[in-house]
């Protein structure tokens, strides 16, 4: 490998304006050298020269070659497409190749690319992912935020954009640590949760024995109604199920007389001990206790 003066690997991409691409491009090269130990200088710029002397070279040099590399997309027949044909920016191009070394599995990776990479690549690449905007007041995309860390025309140069550069991408390398341990944890709740299925006699009414995120992984089985999970203050709560979920309409709600009702109201229209709470929405109901849940669930059935 090509160092740089200072013997340090050398990561180069191009000076002037930024975007969420180039920044999550160095964020995620910044992250795996960090996590070998090794050091490492960024340098932002367009002299020819540094460009070729750089270890790793993303969004400018006008060449994508992952085994040198070189990841730019700005090419005229750009850098090849996601699997959801979105085209690649030079995040996704550096993702392609190391994210699931970053990530330690290729599950935890390609959750990654569906949630994050692939949208920010869309933006850069001029893809808008919003159909209709409904309203005059828009979403506060990633990138917005971004932007406020670029100097104003007030005191802007080589120096200052370097410097919001770099603050940009230690903001960028933290929401993909976190991204990453959301992702790992999700796949561990996904296959316990599928375990329980598995497991369950009724299979209308799930058990599960921690509050993992269930929805997406029930959501492909007919038969779930309701889930019954520990909550976090010691009390039991009985969710129902979605017909998707993406969508907030029930399989099955829970009885129209129990909406609102709460402690003693609801213990007497439900006849157990212990009923806490029932939302008006009809998709969530708490009880003290584990059996009570599941008295409230059975009862939910038969309603």
């Amino acid at each position: 490998m090509n160092k740089s003066n200072n013997n340090k690997i050398l990561l180069v991409t191009h000076n002037g304006s930024f975007h969420s691409d180039d920044i999550f491009a160095c964020a995620t090269i910044s992250l795996l050298l960090e996590k070998e130990g090794k050091d490492f200088e960024v340098v932002r710029t367009r002299d020819e020269e540094t460009i070729r002397s750089g270890d790793y070279v993303f969004d400018v040099g006008g060449v994508y070659d992952k085994s040198a590399d070189r990841f730019d997309h700005h090419q005229v027949e750009g850098a090849g497409k996601h699997e959801n044909g979105i085209e690649y920016a030079s995040f996704g191009l550096v993702w392609e190749k190391f994210g699931q070394e970053l990530c330690g599995s290729a599950d935890a990776a390609k959750n990654i690319e569906s949630k994050l990479v692939c949208a920010i690549d869309a933006g850069d690449n001029g893809v808008d992912l919003v159909v209709e905007f409904k309203h005059e007041t828009k979403p506060y995309f990633l990138q917005y935020a971004f932007n406020a860390f670029t100097p104003t025309w007030k005191n802007v140069n080589d120096e200052s954009l370097y410097a919001s550069f770099m603050e940009c991408v230690e903001i960028a390398k933290k929401i993909l640590a976190k991204e990453i341990a959301q992702s790992k944890d999700a796949i561990e709740a996904r296959d316990r949760v599928l375990e329980l299925y598995n497991q369950a006699e009724d299979k209308r009414i799930i058990i599960l024995d921690k509050k993992y995120p269930y929805e997406e992984t029930l959501s492909q089985f007919p038969e779930p109604l309701f889930v019954i999970y520990p909550r976090v203050d010691g009390a039991w709560g009985v969710k129902a199920q979605k017909e998707d979920h993406k969508t907030f309409k029930n399989k099955k709600d829970f009885p129209s007389g129990w909406a609102g009702l709460r402690d003693a109201e609801l213990e007497k229209v439900t006849g157990v001990d212990g009923a806490m709470f029932c939302h008006r929405a009809l998709f969530l109901v708490v009880a003290k206790t584990k059996e009570g849940a599941i008295k409230l669930a059975q009862i939910a059935l038969e309603s």
